[in-house]
């Protein structure tokens, strides 16, 4: 090679050296070291792995808070919708994309339309498709459903879930408010949804609320003597769908708040079919319907109550006393609506004790607080009216 051609090479190999050294300075001035090492953008830099017990006692790690996730069993998203975290499902069972004859969930008049637009993850009451699921692609699985039910979930429900999709599932029992062991279970589902979404601090407001609500309940009639204590009865109440005036709730949770004397009380606290004979025997001196009864053929309860001879003679049939209240379960315990429901009880039962109190306005007030709207003319549409009426006979 010449000399002139190996000095020429030399000097562009210079060249090349400086260029690159400029380059390195320059990306230097303009870049963190945490932007050179390609760190994550901002949305999910706060973004962090948790590891969890569950409702089970399950330990999961996930990542929280999640950017979408998916509801599976009964209820389970009316959670997420409590949390004021709804925009976070990217997926919903197949109730969610059913059009309701009689819509009775507060969370699905106002968020229905949103829902439905959304991929299937499989059927209702937790029977999930994981394939699905997969395509889908949540960052997580919450799952629930009502312990002692035919669609209740469990511990090895969870793992299976998990296993089949490779993606973490939380789950935990949905609870009720009929005694405080479900009462425990449901404030520690809200906990644990909560703590995966850093909304800590909304779980912790909705079970003061619902506490509130239940010391003032119990503040206006705690001192009301027994025998001043009014009998009643709560019929048709929906469970699994609509049912007749011998379904009922034994430890119906508006009763228990405002000392009315329920009837059916000494039969547990699990959902109960009673015989119409019991019904006659007891003879309560209020009768109040789940206006969830009229899906039937002949307005199911109310109907009963108008035309079947051994009822028509009840003393609060004889005297107008039969009232009608907002479904106490579709798709599992609208608790919004129980909170709802007690207020007008107290106020048919004891209106001196609710003197301050108009049900339709209190109504608005907890539905706003759990779902974010005042639904309450939007739910009675649903019923015909009925709720917080009576009934005419």
């Amino acid at each position: 090679m010449k000399k002139n051609e190996i000095v020429m090479k030399m000097s562009m190999l210079v060249v090349l050296a400086g260029l690159v050294l400029a380059m390195l300075v320059i990306s230097g001035c303009t870049s963190s070291p945490e932007e050179v090492h390609a760190a994550p953008a901002a949305s999910d830099a706060s973004v962090k792995e948790l590891t969890l017990i569950d409702g089970f006692g399950r330990t999961v790690t996930v990542a929280s808070p999640p950017e979408s996730v998916v509801c599976s069993g009964s209820g389970c998203l009316r959670y997420l919708v409590y949390m004021h975290d709804q925009d976070l499902a990217t997926g919903v069972d197949s109730i969610e994309k059913k059009d309701q004859v009689m819509e009775g969930r507060p969370y699905a008049l106002v968020y229905g339309d949103q829902f439905k637009k959304l991929p299937l993850i499989g059927e209702f009451r937790g029977k999930d498709d994981p394939e699905k699921i997969v395509a889908i692609g949540p960052q997580l699985v919450f799952k629930s459903g009502s312990t002692g039910t035919a669609y209740a979930t469990s511990s090895d429900d969870a793992d299976k879930l998990q296993t089949k999709t490779g993606i973490p599932v939380v789950a935990f029992p949905y609870g009720s408010l009929r005694d405080d062991t479900e009462k425990a279970e449901m404030y520690e589902g809200l906990r644990v949804m909560g703590k995966v979404l850093g909304k800590e601090d909304r779980a912790e407001e909705v079970i003061a609320y619902i506490d509130a609500t239940m010391a003032d309940l119990e503040r206006r009639t705690a001192n009301i003597s027994e025998s001043d204590r009014k009998t009643v009865y709560i019929g048709g109440v929906s469970s699994a769908g609509a049912h007749g005036i011998i379904s009922t709730e034994p430890a119906y949770p508006p009763f228990l708040w405002v000392h009315g004397e329920n009837v059916a009380g000494g039969m547990g606290v699990a959902h109960a079919d009673i015989s119409k004979e019991a019904l006659v025997d007891w003879d309560p001196d209020y009768i109040f319907i789940d206006a969830g009864t009229i899906q039937m053929d002949g307005d199911g309860a109310i109907g009963e109550l108008k035309s079947d001879p051994a009822l028509t003679g009840l003393t609060a049939v004889r005297e107008g006393r039969v009232y009608a209240v907002f479904p106490y379960n579709f798709y599992n315990t609208n608790y919004e609506s129980v909170l709802a429901d007690a207020y007008f009880v107290g106020k048919t039962l004891y209106p001196d004790r609710f003197a301050d109190i108009d049900p339709g306005q209190k109504a608005d007030e907890i539905f706003t607080f759990f779902v974010g709207k005042p639904v309450f003319s939007d739910l009675n549409g649903q019923y015909r009216g009925l709720a917080f009426n009576r009934i005419p006979l």
